[in-house]
């Protein structure tokens, strides 16, 4: 029998100096809903429940630098979208205001950056 109590993931949450228009992206990216609304916390849900993605407005947000660099904001932390069309879902990203970053460590997953400078990728399955 082990001590470790119940533990469930039930979300991610990431900065942005605006969580609505961050929040809106993601909408539009992931065809998520958005089930909890402020103008300093946005909350989006996949359909048929798993963990959520929620955004919070933190006027002191600096974007991260990819790849990292020396005395600059380092990622803490991106998020993994699994894809099955990795052009398709690149185009799409890009046309919903990702950029493509510049520096590509991998042919099977595609780093992007979300409006707000977040790292993401976006990968093919056993990527």
């Amino acid at each position: 029998m082990s001590d470790r109590p119940e533990l469930s993931l039930i979300g991610f949450v990431l900065d942005a100096p605006d969580a609505r228009e961050l929040a809106d992206f993601y909408r539009r990216l992931l065809g998520w809903e958005t089930v909890h609304d402020d103008p300093e916390w946005v909350k989006l849900a996949p359909p048929g429940g798993g963990p959520s993605v929620s955004f919070q407005t933190a006027k002191e947000y600096v974007p991260p630098t990819w790849p990292a660099e020396p005395d600059h904001q380092q990622m803490m932390a991106h998020l993994d979208i699994r894809v099955h069309d990795l052009g398709a879902a690149v185009a799409y990203a890009l046309a919903e205001g990702a950029v493509l970053a510049e520096h590509q460590p991998q042919e099977r997953a595609l780093v992007c950056l979300d409006p707000a400078g977040h790292p993401f990728c976006l990968a093919l399955p056993g990527s």
